[in-house]
């Protein structure tokens, strides 16, 4: 997320947190990030990426749990309570795709054509440690990829339209119905385009992250 937390609160009529999230160039799992909950919709909260259900006996699951399949959700003894009762939308202006070829993974950035923030739909949960700390985290809800993403790679986030984004939040419409929100994103009105793999690593979180390279291997 790198458009400014003002512009941010504006787009999803919600207040900031305490602390304002800084724009971040290369968001990584375990990181806190911003997203809108279900209980809370009139605010911004910092949730860490990572999903760990209450019952986990630590806190490593997180790391396995960053996504979750749209098509099982309602299975998936880490994910069913949350979608039916912790959803959240996951904010965000771009994500990161890697590409598989026959000499390696090549990173792609993808946005929405006019490079607007949008929400992704997520599930949250909160844990409790061995200190009794509450650890509340999330996870991003994935689809099969639409025609622009599938050159790249053969899934991708759920983003949310604009319209959904209450529905989504609201835990008393039918699972049935939520489930058709958790399509593909039109594809005509996404961009793709490589990137410089500084995205491998989470320390650099700089602009050159995401600046366009030409480079002929991504074509492989």
């Amino acid at each position: 997320m790198i458009t400014p937390a003002r512009i941010v609160g504006e787009r999803f009529r919600a207040d900031l947190p305490e602390q304002p999230f800084l724009p971040k160039y290369n968001a990584a799992p375990g990181q806190p990030l911003p997203v809108i909950t279900n209980l809370a919709p009139e605010k911004i909260q910092l949730y860490h990426w990572g999903l760990i259900p209450f019952w986990a006996k630590d806190p490593t699951i997180a790391s396995r749990l960053i996504n979750a399949r749209s098509e099982s959700l309602s299975e998936k003894p880490s994910f069913k309570g949350s979608f039916k009762n912790k959803r959240c939308l996951v904010l965000a202006d771009g994500f990161y795709e890697w590409k598989k070829t026959k000499i390696g993974r090549f990173p792609y950035r993808v946005t929405l054509k006019n490079e607007e923030t949008f929400a992704l739909a997520g599930l949250w949960n909160s844990w409790r440690n061995t200190e009794g700390k509450e650890i509340y985290t999330f996870t991003i809800i994935t689809t099969p990829s639409n025609a622009a993403i599938a050159k790249i790679h053969n899934r991708m986030p759920a983003i949310l339209q604009p319209e959904d984004e209450k529905f989504w939040l609201d835990t008393k419409t039918d699972i049935s119905q939520i489930q058709e929100a958790l399509k593909p994103y039109p594809a005509n009105l996404m961009k793709t385009y490589p990137i410089s793999k500084l995205i491998d690593l989470p320390v650099n979180d700089t602009p050159e992250v995401i600046k366009p390279i030409r480079d002929l291997f991504y074509d492989l």
